[in-house]
């Protein structure tokens, strides 16, 4: 097979969770433990660092594996979802695996795996510690797919945990509260392992505690030790002094990068107590150039001035609400957003605090799940939102910068997939 037909093998074969939703997901370790058998285990090759959390576990997991590369240490980075191409969830030091690599595991493997029908995620994470395992990293940054406690990263026992913070999401799987929720993503605090929380509420705060607790971890609250002196925005990031680091000029820009930034430098510091060997120049070097060493995306990325035009993949209410928050102190003639959003997100609640003072381009990603544009542009028609329904990412980013003036600011986002559908369009 080609690359290509082989990445459409492993979406026919297996699905995955962006295309079909919650047909995807399969509850338990079983599968998992039974691929790991099957490939040697492939996952106690190497030291891990493992990072769960609603929102910013991507921007903290490509902040560490960033880090750590300037450091000089063999980097593996598994996160999820892609946006271009299949092999941006597997990297090492930044690079995706080889298309060489994605052929022959599956052309290998599908013997094992077909009868077994794993789900897509538990089948990438085999093939992602199968080939960190062959490449000899010293350590993988894992990113947790879905909750924690059930997750099929969840084999591993890693040097570090990290949850980022708790909102609602995935509630048909992880439940409808934040207590809830919490307590899946507490099930990756293992015994004797240090856990960093980014953010807690009063409802997660006696979770995490309890759960640190009964297993022995030390647990650590990054609000409580706050490592950030100032944090100013720049035209391209972000600029920290902090307390520790001296400064930091950050390449993430979007503002929650601020919580992020802080839970980040919480987790270096366990690092380094556990015997990893990072100077403060390895970190500032790992902040100012996380996007160029690991390959992230579609983190309120610039993509034109003269319009202002910035995209975003935040894609539930913590997320929305961030991004509102910044999008409501920028300067511009006129906010033009391009908007779509998956069907199984809390659509209403995403489209009651919108900014009603923007034109609307409503769409839909190319994917199955997502809500059709018609039926958004109704919707939003509830919340005081106006615009019209375009069928492509494409054609409706088109009618926005058609429509707008220099001074005018143009927002894509809503779903990690239409930031995916406008990147790959881009490209």
């Amino acid at each position: 097979m080609t690359y290509d037909e082989t990445v459409n093998y492993l979406y026919n074969c297996a699905p995955p969770f962006q295309q079909v939703g919650g047909a995807a997901y399969k509850e338990g370790l079983h599968n998992t433990i039974a691929l790991d058998n099957h490939l040697g285990n492939p996952h106690r090759k190497f030291r891990t660092i493992h990072v769960a959390g609603t929102n910013g576990k991507g921007s903290c997991s490509h902040t560490i594996a960033a880090i750590l590369q300037s450091a000089g240490y063999k980097v593996g980075l598994y996160t999820s979802p892609h946006l271009i191409d299949f092999r941006e969830r597997i990297r090492v030091n930044g690079k995706p695996a080889s298309k060489e690599f994605v052929v022959g595991f599956v052309e290998k493997e599908k013997g094992f795996f077909e009868p077994l029908q794993p789900s897509f995620f538990e089948l990438t994470t085999a093939m992602a510690f199968t080939f960190f395992a062959q490449e000899n990293v010293d350590v993988a940054v894992i990113e947790v797919g879905l909750g924690g406690r059930l997750d099929c990263t969840n084999i591993i026992t890693p040097d570090l945990s990290i949850i980022t913070n708790i909102s609602l999401d995935h509630v048909q799987f992880l439940g409808n509260t934040l207590e809830k929720i919490a307590a899946e993503k507490a099930g990756i605090i293992k015994e004797g392992v240090p856990v960093v929380i980014g953010e807690t509420t009063p409802e997660t705060i006696t979770v995490f505690q309890e759960k640190a607790h009964s297993v022995g971890a030390p647990i650590i609250f990054a609000e409580e030790e706050q490592k950030i002196i100032t944090a100013t925005p720049t035209a391209d990031g972000y600029t920290y002094e902090t307390t520790l680091f001296g400064t930091l000029h950050g390449e993430l820009g979007g503002d929650y990068q601020v919580k992020n930034t802080n839970t980040v430098l919480n987790a270096v510091l366990q690092l380094i107590a556990a015997g990893y060997n990072i100077s403060v120049e390895n970190i500032q070097a790992g902040f100012a150039t996380v996007c160029s060493s690991t390959g992230l995306m579609g983190r309120w990325q610039r993509l034109q001035h003269h319009p202002t035009v910035v995209c975003d993949a935040g894609h539930n209410i913590g997320g929305v609400t961030e991004i509102v928050r910044q999008l409501n102190r920028q300067n511009y003639k006129s906010l033009r957003i391009v908007f779509g959003m998956v069907n199984d997100k809390e659509i209403d609640e995403v489209l009651a605090i919108m900014p009603k003072d923007a034109t609307y381009y409503f769409t839909q990603a190319s994917i199955r799940r997502a809500l059709p544009a018609e039926e958004m542009q109704k919707k939003a028609a509830k919340y005081g939102l106006q615009g019209g329904n375009y069928p492509t990412v494409k054609e409706a980013l088109q009618a926005a910068q058609s429509d707008a003036s220099p001074e005018d600011f143009i927002f894509i986002g809503g779903s990690c997939f239409i930031v995916a559908d406008l990147l790959q369009g881009l490209q």
